[in-house]
C-alpha cells in the first residue's frame, strides 16, 4: 500500500502496547537504560522521506491513556520524536480526562481516503495481520480518521507537557 498511494497515509493507533510486533531489540534497549542506536528505524525514516519530499502526508493519531506504559515512552519518546525529523506528523488523542469517542475502533491505516487497511493484534501487542477493505468501505474510516483528528492535540505540544 505504500508503494501506491498519492496524497496521504494516515493509521489511528489505539494499543499502549506493540512490544512484540517490532523493534523488539530497541525496545529492551531502552528498557535497560540504554542509548538510541545510531540509525534507529532507518528504513521508516528513509521510507518516509520519500514520501514527503514528493509532496504525499504521512500522519498518524495515537489513542493513549496517562500514566504511560513503558511501551508508549518508548514509541513516542524514541519513535516519535526520530519519525517527525523525515516529516511524519503526530496528534495524540489523550483519554486520560475524557470518554474516548473512538470506543471500539481497532487500529487502521487509510490511504488517501479511500482504502482502509485495518490491523489485528494480540493482547501483548503481536502483529496478526491486517485486511484491505474493499475501497468503499473507506468512508467509514475517513469518519473514524476526522473524529480522531478533532479530538487530538499535535504531539510535539502534548509531549512538551506530559513527557515522562
Amino acid at each position: 500500500m505504500f508503494d501506491g498511494f498519492q496524497r496521504e497515509a494516515f493509521r489511528l493507533e489505539t494499543r499502549d502496547d506493540y512490544s512484540n510486533s517490532g523493534s523488539v531489540e530497541a525496545y529492551r534497549l531502552f528498557l535497560d537504560g540504554r542509548p538510541k542506536p545510531q540509525g534507529y528505524n532507518a528504513d521508516w525514516l528513509d521510507e518516509v522521506r520519500v514520501h514527503v519530499g514528493a509532496g504525499r502526508r504521512v500522519y498518524r493519531v495515537h489513542v493513549v491513556t496517562r500514566p504511560l506504559t513503558s511501551y508508549l515512552r518508548f514509541e513516542l519518546g524514541w519513535g516519535y520524536a526520530t519519525n517527525a525529523t523525515a516529516g511524519e506528523e503526530f496528534f495524540i488523542l489523550d483519554v486520560t480526562r475524557l470518554t474516548d469517542p473512538l470506543v471500539g475502533v481497532e487500529d487502521f491505516w487509510l490511504f488517501d481516503s479511500v482504502t482502509a487497511v485495518p490491523m489485528r493484534y494480540t493482547h501483548d501487542g503481536r502483529f496478526l495481520g491486517a485486511d484491505v477493505l474493499p475501497d468503499d468501505q473507506g468512508d467509514q474510516y475517513v469518519g473514524y480518521r476526522e473524529m480522531a483528528l478533532a479530538h487530538a492535540v499535535p504531539f510535539a505540544d502534548w509531549w512538551a507537557k506530559y513527557a515522562e
